[in-house]
């Protein structure tokens, strides 16, 4: 059973183009990400620091029971950064956690991780598809807005 240390450790799975988690039991899975993927991540990261303040996380892992996933994005508030750092993983999700969908990924599947990320804490979490519209959740389940005051939409649908 790996541990994420192990896996930040690795060389061997340094450089792959790929997204890498762990479940329950240790094992890896990897999902592959496009250029457009990436791109998203960045315009996501830039929006919510200029719009929110408090830093935004590309790559953030969060230990959850179902093993480490990674948010695309996640936006952590300075008293979260108080609490926690960079502690890696995190042991609680930042305020907000952004997927974005790649069509490797089923509807099922990243419902699962919404539900994940909001057990651990999180305010919101964000579902971005690659044309750049977005969902929003919360513990109440879908929203029509984000409960933050920012709207990501305008800026990510071109």
């Amino acid at each position: 059973m790996m541990k994420w240390a192990e896996v930040i450790a690795d060389k061997s799975l340094q450089d792959l183009p790929y997204k890498i988690e762990l479940d329950r039991y240790g094992n890896i899975l990897m999902s592959p990400a496009s250029n457009r993927h990436g791109r998203l991540q960045v315009r996501i990261a830039s929006l919510l620091e200029r719009l929110l303040g408090g830093e935004a996380i590309s790559e953030c892992s969060i230990d959850t029971p179902e093993g480490v996933k990674v948010a695309d994005v996640a936006w952590c508030s300075p008293e979260f950064l108080a609490r926690h750092g960079y502690e890696t993983p995190y042991s609680s999700a930042p305020e907000i956690c952004v997927e974005i969908r790649s069509p490797s990924n089923s509807e099922e599947e990243i419902r699962f991780k919404v539900g994940l990320y909001l057990e651990q804490g999180a305010k919101e979490v964000w579902i971005v598809l690659e044309t750049g519209s977005v969902r929003f959740f919360g513990p109440e389940g879908e929203r029509s807005e984000s409960s933050f005051p920012i709207d990501p939409r305008p800026e990510l649908s071109h």
